[in-house]
């Protein structure tokens, strides 16, 4: 015979009170240090992806050309163009722009590899506090069934 049946309503009522007081204790550390954790978390992707963010506008003018140089030479064309005495012997074409550097490109992607990863973190971070507030919230099913599973 299982013990449940020779147990009174009583005691099995003791029990389960003395059960949930417990298991409300645990939970409620568990569920501070898991919010505190992805409190950290949280924190350093938003210092970590504003350094890396500052980065990327500090080295995204290294992807483009320069556009003092091309107005420089324009406005250069356009004065030789109204007088042809100045600037002579000049050669007034824009000079070519071979791009960045595999090295930049390299530097580029990493950079923002590692702000996506940032922002990946961040986002696991959000979504486990969402589910431990909906856990604390609501819990995880029945007594009995959490009385089982913590065994």
């Amino acid at each position: 015979m299982p013990v449940s049946q020779w147990a009174s309503p009583e005691t099995k009522s003791r029990f389960w009170a003395t059960y949930m007081h417990e298991a409300a204790e645990h939970d409620g550390q568990i569920l501070d240090k898991y919010k505190s954790d992805m409190d950290i978390v949280l924190i350093f992707a938003g210092l970590f992806s504003a350094v890396t963010t500052s980065f990327i506008v500090n080295m995204q003018q290294n992807l483009a050309p320069d556009p003092t140089t091309e107005t420089n030479m324009l406005l250069k064309k356009l004065t030789h163009t109204v007088d042809n005495s100045t600037f002579p012997g000049d050669d007034f074409d824009t000079p070519p722009w071979t791009g960045p550097s595999s090295t930049e490109i390299w530097v580029q992607s990493l950079i923002y590899a590692s702000l996506s990863a940032s922002l990946l973190a961040a986002l696991g971070a959000m979504l486990g506090k969402q589910w431990l507030s909906h856990f604390q919230q609501f819990g995880h099913g029945t007594v009995d069934g959490r009385g089982r599973q913590r065994q």
